[in-house]
């Protein structure tokens, strides 16, 4: 109920009036059943704008730390983000990653739309960075299409740390849904879940414009990667780290 209370009267219609939303695409958008959707992540706001301009509720799963953050903004927080039924997902990787992809598979069964960053976190600097196959792996696991769908700029309205946005407009491009029922039975094959998460990392990076960078973002977070550009992105690039499926799927 809160969902419904704070998109239509308490959060809604300010951010409608203040960031005026403007959507490419939308029509890609499912009347009804499941489906997953991929999008870029550059700012904590892009689980706010993208519900906003959808007709039907999408649940995140979000990282833990959301929920278990200390003091007044923690509970706050808290209370926001469980209030809007978010779901809150452990990124250490082993069984919490298990528990995060049956987590997903849930709400995908129940006919959801549940909404994912392939990236795992959020880009450090604009840029887009690769993505990890949770996205592949659950989308045979549930047999549903993936939707991407790119945030653009968001990272300039409101940057890693920032409290208050800045006033600018959004926009957000929606690609057509990606059938990928020809690799059925093959969510096993590491090979083609990789494929598979290129093929959506492409499709985010045409829709964005952003630069590609072939690195997680969070080895270059960690200072652990250098920055590679491959040399492919559309405006403004391999990583042999292994990938934790769903640990891709938390903000």
């Amino acid at each position: 109920m809160f969902y419904w209370i704070s998109k239509y009267l308490l959060i809604g219609p300010w951010v409608k009036l203040l960031f005026r939303p403007q959507v490419v695409g939308l029509e890609h958008l499912p009347e009804s059943g499941p489906a997953l959707l991929a999008g870029n992540h550059l700012s904590f706001s892009d689980s706010i704008f993208l519900p906003l301009v959808c007709k039907r509720r999408i649940t995140f799963l979000a990282k833990s730390d959301y929920f278990t953050g200390s003091g007044v903004r923690g509970r706050l927080v808290r209370w926001f983000m469980s209030g809007v039924g978010q779901v809150p997902v452990d990124r250490s990787g082993g069984s919490a990653s298990e528990a995060a992809l049956a987590t997903g598979l849930r709400i995908l069964a129940e006919g959801g739309l549940l909404g994912i960053y392939p990236e795992g976190t959020r880009s450090p600097d604009g840029r887009l960075y690769r993505g990890k196959t949770g996205v592949a792996r659950m989308a045979l696991e549930a047999g549903v299409p993936v939707i991407p769908c790119a945030m653009i700029n968001t990272h300039r309205i409101q940057p890693p740390g920032k409290v208050c946005p800045r006033i600018m407009r959004v926009r957000i491009a929606i690609g057509p849904p990606l059938d990928f029922s020809r690799y059925e039975g093959m969510s096993g094959d590491r090979f083609v879940l990789r494929s598979m998460t290129d093929e959506i990392m492409y499709e985010l990076m045409t829709l964005s414009g952003q630069e590609y960078v072939d690195t997680y973002a969070a080895r270059v977070k960690d200072g652990a990667a250098p920055v590679l550009d491959a040399g492919s992105g559309a405006g403004e690039g391999g990583d042999a780290g292994a990938d934790s499926a769903p640990s891709a799927l938390a903000s």
